[in-house]
């Protein structure tokens, strides 16, 4: 077992400063070990206030050094226990105790960093905890706290102390003040009891104050400073989270959503502490990702530095190690504005502490590993210094020696040579201070001015000032600055001027800008890529402006990657809303979260990394996946009201596209509801509904989560059209009805419908048994004559409602993708095979003899020519594809997409292809009757 003691682990030792103030020392511990004797007395030697302490404490450190950490913990329990006579004193020595401790455990080595500040922080969560409680008696002992006794003072009656700052962080160096946050939960009070309560939680928080921060004849333990509340001018020392909640969502300033990085329930009710945290996440983790933080971060650096005369450059004597150029406040800096670019996105950047920040950004690629080792290995060394520094006379002083007798004595401290450490602290401190702001510098960087490619027209360039982006004085700064770049940009394009006009559609489009310009200017990459959307895709432009915070997921760092595939999907998504309590704020991240998986598709398909094909498997992944996550939380939300469902439960059974996993960009969600009743008449809850209306309801409730615009939009439309009875029918269908009804109902478009029908979330044994009924159903061979006059009959109602437009409309007409999907689905439905997908239905038509091997092949290449063209073209556009206006880029994807040379080319292409298609159909179909035709 490893020895615990002290001495045996000092791996350093300060040299004697004061060779008489050392001998007194080893004189007030003479029965140590001589190895541990002499390190202390060289510390004593080395400050003032040391030598204080081992003078009053020199008896209690004898028997403890032992086990250093056993007996701090043994400290920390007796500020718990003290008599309320005793408390002020006993917290003095208490505090004593371990800032000796503390201080030979660093001085030594025989503690990390990482274990002095958390030894610091460990006694002001508990002299802040007893000096509270004890405020806190006292006023219930008055009767001054409505409803409360003594036993309440377990969690503080609700009322909480944020620790803030280096506390929160458990960062605090050795002469911290300690910055509070004190709220109290008003629910927990009766409205005529709120202002007695108030009062009486301000007079603790003042009594706690004065007990940790007056100074006495034992001296002080904590100062404490109250003034990081909201408002502190105007507000008094504790006030209601309510309140504190309101002022943060309207007036909180960027330097309190830093502040609240570090925030930590320290004291009181931990448990509303963290609930407050939760409510203010929306303000301190912006869900975009922030880049505008950069600047305001910047600002406020260059604010204290001028503030505090600390703008010069480093020269050692008298330099402050935190506030002043390559201080520990620049690292503290660095680490926070990225953890508030990226951390409303990932929640696992949100660490509290400097280092542990900067590790988790490495891991998540927001900070190279070299960077993040060397500030981290800096941080270190000036917390050491800084330790040192207010070792002497705990004094909050960050501030290096002025004279060359103190400089020795830092030395002496450091056991370190003057004049290396003099280079290291230089070196040091340089070198901080040229990564920090390389790295700012990096984000103000102006685009060089290079000659003008292209002469664009001014009348365009002239009302940009006028759109709502380019309004606020900010975000029209941030842009004049980027306008170059996405000038050049679009000069360097196929076709300049179209570019321009798109670009200025997109960006009339743009509701605000800072944040998207911010994003913009930080990482100039994502120039190309806005170009190449807006000048090819108006659609996705469109959404784009729109929905600007869809870019933050280009440079999230996975963005290029393989796709993760429905299951993986459906997995992130759970824990996407496992993250959110509140139903309303679940439904709009699902559509946050689902935008940006929609978005990255479509990107992926314009930019050619994926074809038209695996963009559909894709967007009917997405789309499942969304169902698949969202109804267990649409069902637990109703529940909550009426009850669990009654029965077995229901099912959603995917109809069309959906059903076979194919979708487009735009494409609506058809699909029906079933559920088993098994029996059971009505639902157990506060507000029991019969079985068949509470199903009606649920369903009407999860296509409300599906289509309600939303402040985040809509996830998609639904179409239940495809349900039995059609839109006469009730929105859920029970298992019995629907297996009576497609076995004795249905009309033959019901059955070829069924083909496609899959179930995508629900019970999987009601899953299995609707599949089981789809089997069966389609299972047997269906009469061959009556399905294809069927089919016949319908081309012909087709036919006669809408003739296409051309050949890039590729949806319906003779040939086209909806004739050739009717066509393999009586090919699937004569053949008894239940096959979804077109090919698979296609060869059963070729096994049934309607068609040969020849007509089969020609059909499905026609039909996956007809399904990219649909697919890119949604891409584009939400209208109908038109050659003369699409512009050349979406001409040029569309060519690539379909593997033709041109336009005009591409258009003989797929006309021949229909003709032929419709051809193949036609000869295998019987003449529709006279009166269907016409």
């Amino acid at each position: 077992m490893t020895d615990p003691s002290l001495a045996a682990r000092i791996t350093r030792s300060p040299r004697i400063y004061h060779q008489e103030r050392a001998k007194d020392a080893a004189g007030l511990v003479p029965d140590l070990s001589a190895e541990l004797r002499d390190m202390i007395a060289a510390a004593a030697s080395t400050a003032p206030y040391l030598m204080a302490l081992l003078e009053k404490e020199a008896d209690w450190l004898t028997e403890v050094v032992a086990n250093p950490e056993a007996a701090l913990e043994a400290n920390r329990g007796a500020a718990g226990a003290l008599a309320p006579d005793r408390l002020a004193d006993g917290l003095r020595q208490g505090k004593r105790r371990m800032a000796l401790m503390t201080a030979l455990a660093d001085l030594s080595g025989a503690w990390s960093l990482e274990e002095v500040t958390g030894a610091l922080t460990d006694y002001a969560d508990a002299a802040c905890t007893a000096a509270l409680r004890a405020g806190l008696a006292a006023q219930i002992k008055r009767g001054k706290l409505p409803g409360m006794t003594l036993d309440d003072l377990e969690d503080c009656g609700g009322m909480v102390v944020f620790a803030m700052g280096k506390m929160g962080a458990r960062e605090l160096n050795y002469s911290s003040d300690i910055d509070l946050i004190c709220l109290f939960d008003e629910t927990r009070f009766e409205p005529d009891d709120f202002h007695a309560a108030r009062s009486a939680f301000v007079k603790a928080t003042r009594a706690m104050s004065g007990t940790l921060s007056d100074i006495t004849a034992e001296g002080y333990v904590f100062r404490t400073d109250l003034r990081l509340r909201p408002d502190p001018a105007v507000t008094p020392v504790c006030i209601t989270m309510e309140a504190a909640e309101r002022y943060y969502e309207s007036l909180g300033r960027t330097w309190e959503r830093a502040a609240y990085i570090k925030a930590r329930p320290a004291v009181g009710d931990i448990e509303a502490g963290e609930k407050f945290l939760q409510s203010l996440r929306p303000f301190v983790w912006r869900r975009h990702l922030d880049f505008a933080a950069i600047q305001d971060a910047h600002d406020m650096r260059l604010a204290i530095r001028e503030h505090k005369g600390l703008g010069g450059p480093i020269t050692l004597p008298g330099h402050d190690m935190k506030l002043a150029r390559g201080g520990i406040r620049e690292i503290e800096f660095f680490t926070q504005t990225r953890q508030l670019i990226a951390g409303g996105r990932d929640p696992e950047l949100r660490e509290r502490g400097t280092l542990a920040g900067l590790q988790v950004l490495t891991e998540k690629n927001w900070v190279p590993a070299d960077v993040a080792e060397v500030l981290s290995d800096h941080y270190r060394a000036h917390r050491t210094v800084e330790h040192r520094l207010q070792m002497v006379q705990d004094a909050q002083t960050h501030t290096l020696p002025k004279t060359d007798a103190d400089f020795e004595r830092l030395a002496c401290m450091m056991d370190m040579d003057v004049s290396a450490l003099k280079d290291d602290l230089h070196n040091r401190l340089q070198s901080v201070h040229d990564l920090i702001e390389s790295f700012f510098a990096a984000t103000r960087e102006e685009p060089e001015a290079a000659p003008a490619a292209h002469q664009f027209d001014t009348s365009v360039l002239d009302r940009w000032p006028s759109y709502l982006a380019l309004r606020s004085e900010r975000g029209a700064d941030i842009f004049g600055r980027l306008k170059p770049l996405l000038l050049d940009r679009l000069a360097h394009s196929a076709k300049p001027d179209e570019g321009l006009l798109a670009f200025d559609g997109f960006l009339a489009g743009l509701p605000a800008g800072v944040q998207l310009f911010s994003l913009l200017r930080a990482n100039p990459q994502l120039g190309d890529l806005l170009v190449d959307i807006v000048a090819t895709s108006p659609a996705l432009a469109s959404h784009l402006s729109q929905n600007a915070g869809v870019f933050d997921a280009v440079i999230g760092g996975d963005f290029f990657s393989d796709w993760p595939g429905q299951d993986k999907l459906t997995e992130m998504l759970h824990a996407h809303l496992a993250q959110e309590a509140d139903y309303e704020l679940r439904l709009d991240g699902t559509r946050r979260w689902a935008r940006e998986w929609h978005f990255r598709i479509g990107v992926h398909l314009l930019r050619g990394l994926i074809d038209a094909a695996t963009a559909s498997v894709q967007y009917a992944e997405l789309a499942r996946a969304v169902l698949q996550a969202l109804w267990p939380v649409v069902v637990d939300q109703f529940a909550s009201r009426h009850g669990t469902p009654p029965g077995r439960g229901a099912v959603i059974l995917g109809m069309g596209s959906l059903g076979a996993g194919r979708l487009t960009p735009t494409s609506d969600l058809d699909m029906l509801v079933i559920y088993d009743a098994d029996g059971v008449d009505s639902s157990e809850g506060r507000r029991p509904l019969a079985t068949r209306t509470y199903y009606a309801r649920l369903t009407q409730a999860m296509i409300t989560a599906m289509t309600a615009p939303m402040s985040q939009g809509k996830l998609y439309d639904i179409d239940m059209r495809l349900r039995p009875s059609g839109n006469q029918g009730p929105v859920a269908t029970s298992l019995a009805s629907f297996e009576s009804y497609q076995k004795e109902q249905a009309w033959v478009w019901e059955h070829l419908a069924l083909t496609r029908a899959q179930v995508i979330v629900g019970p999987d044994d009601l899953a299995n048994d609707v599949e089981a009924v789809r089997q069966e159903v389609l299972g047997q061979a269906a009469p061959r004559e009556k399905v294809l006059n069927e089919v016949s009959r319908m081309r012909a109602r087709i036919a006669a409602a809408r003739s296409p437009a051309g050949p890039l409309d590729a949806k319906t007409g003779a040939g086209r993708l909806q004739d050739i999907e009717l066509f393999a689905q009586a090919g699937a439905l004569i053949g008894g095979t239940g096959a979804r997908e077109i090919d698979a239905g296609l060869a059963a038509a070729r096994n049934a003899g309607i068609i040969d091997q020849s007509a089969e092949a020609t059909l499905s290449h026609t039909y996956t020519q007809a399904f990219t063209l649909i697919c890119a073209a949604r891409l584009l556009t939400a209208k109908k594809l038109d050659a003369e206006t699409m512009g050349q880029a979406g001409a040029q994807f569309l060519c690539r997409v379909l593997e033709s040379d041109n336009l005009t080319a591409l258009e003989a292409q797929l006309q021949g292809a229909y003709d032929s298609a419709a051809e193949i159909i036609t000869n295998a179909l019987p003449d529709a009757p006279e009166k269907e035709a016409e």
